[in-house]
């Protein structure tokens, strides 16, 4: 950890909650990270497809890892925390305790994690409505947001959970409610993940009709207080910053400034978005971002909206300030190229003559997981060749999101890129040629973390506004330009991956037939 104790310096903490792990990091004014701190968090699952945290082990991670960075520092010189995270759902009773969403009816599982899938008939119930706010996600709502999981915490545990809770919070507004005692919500976690509608020129707010169909009007009581009367756009300010408590668990100052929250993938585009590269436009709006985790985001801003079927969005101030936000997505990318080398037969004896792990990488949309071409061998060569496909067709498959945003009005001129993944050059080559745009990598590579350090930045007030913060913040990249021959290559294959996909379709088409029948 590097020696800053004799530094007066002004700097920042940023704090990301991922799936798995909370980090914070010390970050300067020019997004320089000095120190990063991680921690585990617990998760439960007591049936298939339910995953479950705690609210109060992920904010004793927090705390943990605060008091880490901030080791021997002045905390004088900290002028501001950020905080991001997964957007689970987190319910408290009247008092602020957690309260259970688990059937084993323990309190401490008081989190319904984002990648739970138990509320598959809601899902379906409200896409089976077709009410006219599902237009911001594409037209389907997804079993990953939050009002699915409400109607089935109302449906299964109404006595329980439902009748009891005093609030419901998108996990990163949790923190910052934790943080300063302030109930004010992220625009980005209510517009992306809550169905809220936010527009310059229109309706801001809950919609009340949509509420009342899907049978969650209550949540309409006393001014929506459970889910949230306040909202604010990211990096505002939250109350009067760290509450004494707070900042005493934290190891930092009472009021120190706290920046309205981010989902952690919208973090990570917040912090590239500014990056600066010779000879690449630097302009918002011609930069797609791509954010590698355990799923793979693509992040799109523009001056003025654009729908696009099967993309969420699009939502407005939900990452950059007045620019309206489309967002793509593979999901499990992470877990399926896992699995995919950890079963094969070479993959043990390959990793031991590698001098890389290859069960770091990750990647492969869910929806491209049909392999045409296999070998009868199982040798070192055959995994190289599965593992060059799957990168493939995940370059393929962002090709192919990004292909759906131009033809609904988007116009880029270069790939963002950070995460686990874009430690691979191959990954990062096979974006270049595939998609035939330069790829730019941050030179600080954790752009998460530096998202959730602009947060607290723009809160303190150091910066005039989020976009002077972001472009001072962001840094410079590395750039990795498309290759003429490879382009040409993949130009062929493309064409080839996009019958897969639409025989796939015919495939379940079918199949869907007999599943009628039963």
């Amino acid at each position: 950890m590097a020696d800053i104790s004799n530094l007066t310096e002004n700097y920042f903490v940023g704090v990301d909650v991922g799936t798995g792990s909370v980090r914070a990091a010390l970050v300067d004014k020019c997004g320089k990270i000095l120190r990063v701190s991680s921690k585990e968090t617990k998760t439960w699952s007591p049936k298939p497809d339910y995953f479950e945290q705690s609210s109060s082990d992920i904010w004793s991670s927090c705390c943990a890892v605060v008091r880490d960075i901030s080791e021997n520092v002045n905390v004088s010189c900290i002028k501001g925390i950020g905080f991001d995270a997964t957007c689970s759902l987190v319910a408290l009773n009247h008092n602020g305790e957690p309260l259970s969403v688990s059937p084993s009816g323990n309190n401490d599982q008081n989190v319904i994690l984002w990648l739970d899938h138990r509320a598959t008939e809601e899902t379906d119930f409200i896409n089976s409505l077709n009410h006219s706010v599902l237009k911001y996600v594409g037209g389907k709502i997804s079993l990953e947001m939050e009002t699915p999981k409400l109607l089935w915490l109302k449906k299964n545990l109404k006595e329980q959970c439902w009748d009891k809770a005093g609030w419901f919070f998108d996990l990163p507004d949790f923190l910052t409610w934790r943080a300063t005692g302030t109930d004010s919500r992220s625009l980005c976690s209510l517009v992306c993940k809550w169905t809220f509608q936010a527009d310059p020129e229109g309706y801001t707010g809950w919609s009340k009709s949509y509420f009342e169909e899907i049978g969650l009007s209550d949540l309409a009581a006393i001014n929506w207080h459970k889910i949230g009367s306040h909202w604010e756009e990211p990096g505002r300010s939250v109350g009067s910053g760290l509450s004494e408590l707070a900042a005493q668990e934290l190891g930092l100052d009472p009021g120190t400034p706290v920046g309205t929250s981010m989902i952690d993938a919208h973090a990570g585009g917040l912090g590239m978005i500014g990056c600066l590269a010779e000879g690449v436009p630097s302009d918002f709006s011609t930069r797609l971002s791509l954010i590698c985790g355990t799923s793979s985001c693509h992040m799109a801003v523009s001056k003025e909206p654009h729908f696009v079927s099967g993309v969420w969005g699009p939502y407005y101030s939900a990452m950059v300030p007045c620019y309206w936000l489309n967002e793509g997505g593979q999901s499990a990318t992470g877990k399926l190229i896992d699995h995919l080398i950890d079963s094969h037969p070479a993959s043990i004896t390959a990793k031991q003559q590698a001098a890389v792990e290859l069960n770091t990488t990750n990647a492969l949309a869910n929806y491209t997981t049909e392999i045409s071409g296999l070998f009868l061998s199982a040798n070192e060569e055959d995994l190289a060749i599965l593992y060059l496909a799957a990168v493939q067709a995940l370059a393929y498959g962002t090709r192919h999101i990004m292909e759906s945003l131009t033809n609904s009005g988007h116009y880029f001129q270069s790939l963002l890129m950070c995460g686990g993944l874009s430690k691979s050059p191959l990954f990062v080559q096979t974006h270049a040629d595939a998609l035939g745009l330069p790829v730019l990598k941050p030179t600080e590579t954790e752009s998460v973390l530096v998202g959730a350090a602009i947060l607290g930045a723009c809160a303190a007030g150091f910066f005039d506004d989020m976009h002077a913060a972001v472009t001072a913040m962001g840094g410079e990249a590395d750039v990795v330009q498309p290759r003429a021959l490879e382009c040409s290559y993949h130009e062929k294959k493309y064409r080839v991956f996009l019958k897969m996909v639409e025989h796939q379709k015919e495939y379940r088409t079918i199949m869907s037939e007999f599943d009628d029948l039963q």
